[in-house]
């Protein structure tokens, strides 16, 4: 029983990784930079993404992808700051996953005007385990760790942080309101992805938001650079 669990996900995973492949043709097809954003609930993507698009990125059209269960008071706040947003809700569509797969984000992508964006940001489901089994044609990843979660996250979700290219810790500014040992914390994270980028954040405060604006440029930058070889 054990042996058929496993060669039922391991298809899943290979019909979303041929559907990812169809995505990042689609994307290449417009020079399009793709990040794929993860967290737990509540840990601050959206708040992050405020603060990073409240201007302009070096002349950068970004566009959203926002994913939920339900609703869509995250990407009505993305909205406000005029930039090209789409709601992707897993419920009912999609069964309720806490997760985007490869194959959501295909069908959410007609919503996109992606002939007009340079730089698409997915904000995945909040949830430290499905998002990171699923790839959906991303350039980069990038997930966002709040100091209110516990310094032992990297070890409890390690495939979440081992997949990522940049880890955000938000709300630094409650570190001194908290038994939060960021020490610890950053020892376990180079335990399970030795010397992966990371940056100190506040969504509140603002601090640390230009060197998370310039990690997204970056990312834009070597899209472009790939593009002309």
């Amino acid at each position: 029983m054990h042996r058929t669990k496993v060669r039922v996900v391991e298809h899943a995973l290979d019909a979303n990784n041929t559907i990812a492949r169809a995505n990042r043709a689609d994307f290449d097809r417009h020079q399009l930079a793709v990040v794929n954003l993860m967290s737990a609930p509540g840990a601050g993507k959206t708040s992050l993404l405020e603060r990073a698009l409240a201007a302009p990125l070096d002349g950068l059209r970004v566009g959203v992808l926002e994913g939920d269960v339900q609703g869509s008071y995250d990407s009505d706040r993305l909205a406000a700051l005029h930039v090209p947003v789409a709601q992707l809700n897993t419920d009912p569509g999609f069964g309720g996953e806490c997760h985007l797969d490869a194959n959501m984000v295909r069908s959410a992508l007609p919503a996109l005007p992606l002939p007009d964006i340079d730089l698409l940001v997915i904000e995945n489901v909040g949830n430290l385990v499905c998002p990171a089994e699923f790839r959906v044609g991303e350039d980069a990843r990038a997930m966002v760790c709040s100091v209110t979660e516990g310094e032992d996250e990297p070890m409890k979700y390690p495939l979440m942080f081992r997949s990522c290219e940049l880890v955000l810790i938000n709300k630094i500014d409650l570190l001194a309101h908290l038994d939060f040992d960021l020490d610890r914390f950053l020892h376990y994270l180079d335990q399970v992805n030795p010397g992966v980028e990371r940056l100190l954040v506040s969504a509140r405060t603002g601090q640390g938001v230009a060197p998370w604006r310039e990690w997204l440029q970056g990312v834009a930058q070597r899209n472009r650079e790939a593009a002309l070889l």
